[in-house]
Order: C-alpha cells, then structure tokens, then sequence
C-alpha cells in the first residue's frame, strides 16, 4: 500500500494512494491520527486503516492537485549511511569501510517532491545522491538481524543533497548534509509488505535533466537494511516513524571528469523500482 503526507493549510495530513487518487485516512478514519509518525507511534495498522479509508465513502482527491510534504515530515531522526555501495567507496578512493559511517539530518533539511531545492550562495558544489529510505515502524532496540526487518514499516525514495566543499571542510559530514531543504523524501511511503525483504533487488537511478547518472540496484550495499538496523540499535533506540537513508551508489557529480555540479534550473530524479519517482528541481537560494 502507498501513503503519501500532503499539506492542507498549515496542516500536513496522511493519505493513502488508490491510482491517480488519495483518500484522507484520518478523515475517514477518525481514530487514526493525521500525522504518519503518531500514527505509528499510537501501534495504528496503518495498511488495514488504509484498507478501512479505501472501503470508505470518504471524498477523494487528485493526487496530482496536492501539494505534498516530505513522507515523515518531522522524524525524531533522520540517520544517513555514508560509503554503502562498493562502487561508490571505490570512487570516492576509500576501501570498503569496516563500519557504517553514519550521520544524522535535521527536520529544517528534509524536502518534498516536487519542491525546489535552493543551491546555497556559499557553494557551487551542489551533488545529488539517490538512496533508499526505510521508516521504522515500531520501536527497537538491541535488534537481532534475523528480526530487524520485523521493525520497518515501509520505504521510500530519498536524495541526499550535499554541499561538497562543506562536507569535506570537516571530518565529520553533518554541514555539508543538513544545508536547507537538500533532503528530498518522497513522493510515497510503500508498505514493506509490497518489496522483497529488505527492500534488496531493486533498480536504483538518478537522473539530471533527463540524463541518467547513476544506475545501481540495492543488492549492492555493504550494510542491507537488516544488518543496518541490528547495528543501530546496539546504540541508540530506533522510534516510530525514524527515517533510515542507506547511502547512494557510484555516479555523484563529485566523482566525475570534470565534476558535476546541479545549478538553477536543473531538474534532478530519484527512480526506485517498486518505490516510486522522487522529482525536484533546483533554484539559487533567495536572500
């Protein structure tokens, strides 16, 4: 099943996707919160409330007349895996990590699809990285790998913006990835019971300006997301509605002769089989 959070005023609400066509699940479902993280949180069975709002003779609404929000627009966390793919380590001229590089995202850098995506004025190096992002669906911590999967509720696309020069002027990554609205999540939420396990298998591209960059498929990581998951949660408890971005494979502007660098007007996307087509452009950040 496919949700998506769409903004109503000053309000974000969840809806579940039927075709061309939402139906808002609070709407129909009253006890259901409008907030995909209370949801969760709350232990809601968000696939048999969408079930239950489909069945529902509540209005529905083009899905292409809303305008949408990041998929969890404010998750407690946003953890991002660094050097996950063996491509993109051997390009970035490391080994093979022996432990995930993790960073976090601030909620002020997350974006929705569609949205445009402001390069700063401090930088030109402006780099895309499409990924996999997996929302925890229940709390977990001290997870075996063999049960991590039992703990995600679904996946969507993610790019992972980066400003390079920033990233690299210190030997932690954290400024150089939580630049304003550079954190594209979108466009929907996919249940977990719709991909193979793990989300592993699946065709993973970016494209800029139509042309393609990177190609991939998740079955490439270092670290799936089970493994992920068991090694996050031997540190830290993972909560409803935390978002897991699983890094990017070769192909980043940064990596080729000459570097690739987005600039206003560019139109970057994030195509996941079975997941969805994360779209946004880019502008020049207005003062």
């Amino acid at each position: 099943m496919k949700f998506v959070t769409y903004r109503s005023g000053h309000e974000n609400c969840l809806a579940v996707v039927d075709g061309d066509q939402i139906v808002d699940i609070n709407r129909a479902v009253p006890d259901v919160p409008a907030d995909v993280r209370a949801a969760l949180a709350a232990g809601i069975d968000l696939v048999a409330a969408g079930r239950r709002a489909l069945d529902s003779t509540a209005a529905r609404q083009s899905l292409a007349a809303v305008a949408l929000a990041p998929v969890v627009p404010e998750p407690g966390k946003t953890v991002c895996l660094g050097l996950n793919y063996y491509d993109h380590a051997a390009e970035s001229g490391r080994e093979k990590p022996v432990y995930p590089w993790f960073f976090l995202r601030g909620t002020t850098s997350l974006l929705a699809h569609g949205e445009a995506s402001p390069r700063p004025r401090v930088s030109e190096k402006f780099d895309y990285e499409a990924e996999l992002a997996v929302v925890i669906g229940k709390r977990a911590r001290h997870v075996k790998r063999e049960e991590a999967l039992d703990y995600v509720f679904g996946y969507a696309c993610f790019n992972d913006i980066s400003v390079r020069d920033y990233q690299k002027r210190t030997p932690q990554w954290t400024i150089g990835k939580n630049f304003d609205r550079t954190g594209a999540l979108g466009p929907v939420l996919v249940s977990a019971d719709e991909l193979p396990a793990g989300g592993a298998g699946l065709s993973i591209r970016s494209r800029l300006n139509g042309q393609v960059m990177q190609d991939a498929n998740t079955k490439d990581m270092i670290w799936d997301v089970a493994e992920t998951i068991a090694l996050l949660t031997e540190c830290l408890t993972l909560e409803p509605g935390d978002v897991i971005a699983m890094g990017t494979p070769a192909g980043v502007g940064q990596s080729r002769t000459p570097p690739v660098w987005m600039k206003a007007g560019d139109t970057i996307e994030v195509e996941i089989e079975g997941v969805g087509l994360l779209v946004n452009t880019i502008e020049d950040d207005q003062p």
